[in-house]
């Protein structure tokens, strides 16, 4: 069996190397599998290796870069100025064949046309978009684009519901995913007109599109895939992190009002906990870049180790699923039903 082998940009995010160096040991222990490469600066990395008693081997080798993109830096001067960034270097490394995947906690914009300009968009594809999976009453939705596009045409959101689609149907093995288009309600009179017009180009295709969904459908889980332009889609997921943010906080204070109140959250632990659990976001962490010739996962910059950890994870499953093979596949089955209908 060929070996799975992920490039890792070492050097980026809020924390750097405290928190993927660890990362990738875990992952290295839930997979066995797989090979990763931990790009950056050597010496960082084989001192942060040593603190924790690791050093690099078969399944994990290093790879300098002399440089580190700064969280807010500007992409265009990433691009230009950061040639041998841990981050360029790591996509440079699945261009050229040498890791299936590249998973980043740096800046996204960078991320994102670095990833564009090294790795190329599928054929038929426009934008690259983030899709990420969320937690719902039923389990999970994927949900794209969340911040990749702003102001996306017609044509672009019916690309963001196809690749949704192909990539909830290959990891999550659905034969036939529904998809729905996020809007400021379900009737077909209301949205914009690139909402409209892109409603009319899904319902013409083979894709299960059953409609209009609205933000409260996020979370039901009234479909498998939501799509939506990158403004809406982000403004969405950061109002829903930060919801689950305000209800944990607030469910502290009132278990720590007294000592009736502590004592309830004494037995109520078990239960909290669960809940927690099933809605942290460090469990759904890793973002797809979907729609590049190539596995790029985008991580939450401030990410500690087990959230970076997960990310990890849905870069090797996507290798597994071999997902951008099946969105373009899937792509060019449509292009020719096109072809022979007209």
């Amino acid at each position: 069996m060929t070996q799975t082998v992920i490039a890792i940009d070492a050097m980026g995010g809020d924390h750097g190397t405290t928190t993927t160096v660890p990362a990738a040991l875990s992952a290295l222990k839930r997979h066995p599998g797989i090979k990763l490469i931990l790009v950056g600066d050597e010496k960082v990395l084989s001192d942060t290796l040593a603190s924790h008693g690791a050093a690099p081997g078969d399944r994990l080798q290093l790879h300098h870069a002399s440089q580190v993109v700064g969280m807010d830096e500007k992409p265009s001067q990433a691009l230009r100025g950061k040639k041998d960034s841990s981050m360029r270097v790591a996509l440079n490394l699945v261009k050229e064949g040498e890791a299936q995947a590249c998973v980043s906690a740096g800046n996204t914009g960078a991320l994102m046309a670095t990833a564009r300009f090294v790795l190329k968009t599928l054929d038929g594809i426009d934008r690259p978009a983030i899709i990420s999976s969320l937690p719902t009453i039923s389990g999970h939705t994927h949900m794209l684009d969340l911040g990749a596009n702003v102001d996306s045409p017609a044509e672009v959101l019916y690309q963001f519901a196809l690749m949704g689609s192909v990539l909830a149907s290959a990891v999550d093995g659905i034969a036939n995913p529904t998809v729905g288009l996020l809007n400021i309600g379900e009737e077909e009179m209301k949205g914009n007109e690139q909402v409209k017009e892109a409603a009319h180009l899904l319902a013409a295709s083979g894709l299960n599109y059953v409609g209009f969904v609205e933000g409260d459908d996020i979370y039901k889980g009234s479909v498998d895939v939501v799509v939506a332009d990158g403004f809406v889609g982000n403004v969405s997921l950061k109002t829903g992190e930060g919801l689950a943010k305000m209800i944990s906080h607030y469910m502290k204070q009132e278990f720590k009002r007294n000592l009736f109140t502590k004592l309830a959250g004494l037995v109520a632990m078990p239960v909290l906990n669960a809940f927690r659990s099933r809605i942290d976001p460090r469990v759904y962490n890793g973002a797809t870049l979907v729609g590049l010739r190539g596995i790029v996962i985008k991580s939450h910059g401030s990410a500690d180790d087990f959230s970076f950890s997960n990310a990890i994870n849905v870069a090797v499953l996507e290798v597994e699923k071999n997902v951008p093979e099946m969105i373009s596949e899937e792509l060019g089955n449509l292009l020719e039903q096109a072809r022979q209908a007209v």
